[in-house]
Formats: C-alpha cells, sequence, structure tokens
C-alpha cells in the first residue's frame, strides 16, 4: 500500500517516509548557523497520483481528509475550526468599489485566531500517536490556540512566551489551564527553549516552522476561500507575515488544488509586513540573511528571525507573489478604517493585511472588477492596548438630562 505522504525538505528536497515524528531534515538542519533562518524545514507532499483526481465537490463532502496528515476525522477537537466567514465589502468611507473585496474573518475560531487551524492538526496527529504533551512558543496567538484545543481534546499544554507577550493573550493561555512558562526575553529565546524542552522531556512540539503540520493545518483557508468564492480563484490575497508560515500555508493549499487539477493558476498572494519587523520581506532575494531588532505594534508579526523565511520566500519567488511593508501608524489606521466601515475589529497583525491592501488601492494597484481577499487573522479584543492612541474613552457625565444634551452637543 502507497504512502499517503512524504517529508520533502524545502532546502535540499530530500524525502522522508511518514510514519515517524520528525521536525526537520537532518542533512540540512545539521547545516544551521547561529542568527540564521532554520535550515531543513519539511513540507508534506502527497501522494497525487493514488488519489484518482477527486473532484474539488468530494474533497470537500470528506472534508479534505485525503489531503492531510491524519487519519480520521474523529481526531480533530469537537470544536467548530475553519469554515470562517467571508464577507462581501461593497464600499469603503461611503464609496463604492469598483472591485470586489472580501474579508476572511479567522477571529471566529474558537480561540479567536487563525492558529487554531494549525493547533488543531497538530493536536490530531498527538492523539493519533498517543502523545499527551504538546509544548510551544508564542507571541501570544499560538500558544493560546494550543492551550484552548488542548483543553478541548483532554492533552496537556505547554507555553512559553515573552514576557511582554499582551495580557489578555496570557489571560488566555492561563484559563485553558495550560503550563505558562514567561520567559525574560524575546520570541526566539522563548522558541529556542521550547526546542531545549522538547528535547529534554520527550514532547511534541507544535512551533511553527519546525512541526511540518502547522502548515498542513493553515493551507485550510485556501480551501476555503475556493469553496467560498464559488470555486474561484481571487485574483490577490492580502497576508499579514511574521515568521512566514501563514503565508506559506496559504501557498501550500492552493498548490495542493493546483496538482490536483482543480485550479490552473495561482492567486497572486501579496506578503504584507511592519516595516518595523520585515525581516522576511527584506531579505528576499539576497545572498546573506541579514536580522535587524524588530519594533512594532504587530506583535503577532514582530519577529528577528523568521523561522520559515526559506519556504515562504521559495514559494513568494515561484509563484510570483508580491511583498510590502506598512508602518505602524499605517496599521493603526487601518485598524480604525477596518472596524468603522465594517464592524469587525481587527488585531494589529490581522490590521496589518488590511493596511496593505489600503496602500494598494490609494496607489491605484488594485485592477477594477478584480477579486481580493484580505485575511484578518485575530481578534482585535487580544490586544486592547495598541489601540488605545486611537481614542480617549469620555468621563462620566452626572446622571441628569441636562448634563447629557451638553455631553452630546459636544460630539
Amino acid at each position: 500500500m502507497s504512502q499517503k505522504f512524504v517529508y520533502q525538505c524545502s532546502d535540499c528536497g530530500l524525502e522522508i517516509p511518514a510514519g515517524e515524528i520528525i521536525y526537520l531534515c537532518p542533512v540540512c538542519s545539521a547545516k544551521q548557523q547561529p542568527n540564521q533562518p532554520p535550515l531543513g524545514v519539511l513540507k508534506v507532499v502527497y501522494n497525487f497520483p493514488v488519489l484518482n483526481k477527486p473532484t474539488f465537490r468530494a474533497l470537500v463532502e470528506e472534508k479534505f481528509l485525503q489531503i492531510l496528515p491524519i487519519h480520521e476525522l474523529k481526531s480533530l477537537p469537537n470544536l467548530r475550526i475553519g469554515n470562517t466567514p467571508l464577507y462581501e465589502v461593497d464600499s469603503l468611507d461611503g464609496h463604492t468599489n469598483d472591485f470586489e473585496l472580501y474579508l476572511k474573518d479567522d477571529s471566529q475560531n474558537p480561540t479567536f485566531s487563525f492558529k487554531d487551524r494549525a493547533s488543531a492538526l497538530v493536536s490530531a496527529f498527538a492523539k493519533e500517536n498517543g502523545i499527551d504533551t504538546i509544548v510551544a512558543a508564542s507571541t501570544g496567538n499560538a500558544g493560546s490556540s494550543l492551550a484552548g484545543i488542548c483543553a478541548a481534546q483532554g492533552q496537556k499544554a505547554v507555553i512559553f512566551v515573552p514576557s511582554t507577550a499582551p495580557k489578555a493573550k496570557l489571560t488566555q493561555i492561563m484559563m485553558y489551564g495550560a503550563t505558562l512558562v514567561p520567559v525574560d526575553g524575546n520570541y526566539d529565546l522563548a522558541f529556542d527553549l521550547s526546542i531545549e524542552a522538547t528535547k529534554r522531556f520527550g514532547w511534541y512540539n507544535r512551533n511553527t516552522a519546525f512541526n511540518p503540520l502547522t502548515i498542513e493545518g493553515k493551507k485550510t483557508v485556501s480551501f476555503e476561500l475556493f469553496s467560498q468564492l464559488k470555486e474561484q480563484v481571487p485574483d490577490f490575497i492580502f497576508v499579514p507575515v511574521g515568521d512566514g508560515v501563514i503565508i506559506s500555508g496559504v501557498y501550500k493549499g492552493f498548490e495542493d488544488l493546483l496538482h490536483l487539477g482543480i485550479i490552473e493558476k495561482m492567486p497572486i498572494i501579496i506578503a504584507v509586513q511592519s516595516a518595523g519587523s520585515c525581516n522576511l520581506v527584506d531579505n528576499i532575494g539576497k545572498e546573506d540573511f541579514v536580522s535587524t531588532p524588530s519594533h512594532t505594534i504587530a506583535d503577532s508579526i514582530s519577529v528577528d528571525i523568521p523561522r520559515n523565511f526559506y519556504m515562504a520566500a521559495g514559494f513568494i519567488s515561484k509563484y510570483h507573489g508580491q511583498t510590502i511593508t506598512v508602518s505602524d501608524d499605517d496599521i493603526l489606521r487601518a485598524s480604525s478604517k477596518l472596524a468603522k466601515n465594517t464592524g469587525l475589529f481587527a488585531e494589529p497583525a490581522a490590521a496589518t493585511a488590511f493596511a496593505g491592501f489600503l496602500d494598494y488601492k490609494t496607489r491605484y494597484l488594485i485592477p477594477k472588477g478584480s477579486t481580493n481577499v484580505v485575511l484578518l487573522t485575530g481578534s482585535g479584543l487580544k490586544d486592547l492596548n495598541a489601540v488605545q492612541a486611537l481614542f480617549e474613552i469620555p468621563q462620566p457625565v452626572s446622571p441628569d438630562m441636562e448634563e447629557v444634551e451638553k455631553f452630546l452637543g459636544g460630539c
């Protein structure tokens, strides 16, 4: 019987049979240099010839099990993960759009972020392999996601986070009953410690760009978009980028559909990074990777060393993707415009994608009649402090109608 999939190194192309827990290519990871993105990140490659070219409708009916690295759907959590809303927006600031704009709202996942897609698949794999404890490093969203999914699955979660992570995300982690390990340092230090803990205690590691199954979970958003757009490939997809794992997942989903012959072209995928943390887009095409310290309001995509740099850069180059950076001021303005025009409150990392879209629109780079998707990856309630500069909460009025009239007169 043919294997359902193999792992393939995104650097050297080495294929490794499935069947055992593996994280990185042993050949390439042995060449790893300090302060550089990881080498040997693995990609899941399916045995497409034995799939008998299923129709997209057939894949939908079976919830894409043929192209997921698990054996049974019942291994997944009983929470509603994915199938998030895709909202069409006809106008902005009172002006009717001459293009189609869709917002994919992944804040509607159980822990209010896109990261649940990856956590669910990692958790399902652990369940099928009798694994009890899963560890992750996170700036907040991946940690709260894993904690919540593990709570639903009866598994243990250990989360390493920078001590500066937003309180709302730390609160989520604690409420789900996970073990929280605050690290006096940045995300990269938390990541390294989680890897050491994996080796020492034998835990299963969920880290993005380390565990190859995280991209397989994240690719499901592409299947949903294709379905929700009535089996049409959008022209542009704007994706917030930090480590480069979400954008790799979006590419991987459409690439799988391409290999199955279900689609004939790839969308143009636009990587949007904060100008204060643009180590991925700034290094594409350069011979030597050089990291600069990150300082951005978008904590979820604040990364000095993008862990999935090589795979993401490879996808962007192969499929002619585009890149853009936006300032923190752009991000805050985009968050405000998004909320006031659509009723969707996104955290800064998610608003980064919308800021990228607005920049394209301002520069007349959105073709008339084109179909555009913006990925909104997390709820604004996860980081309330980030948007406090946008407004001032009014002082209370006396419980007197005349005072209320005076107050309203100043509005």
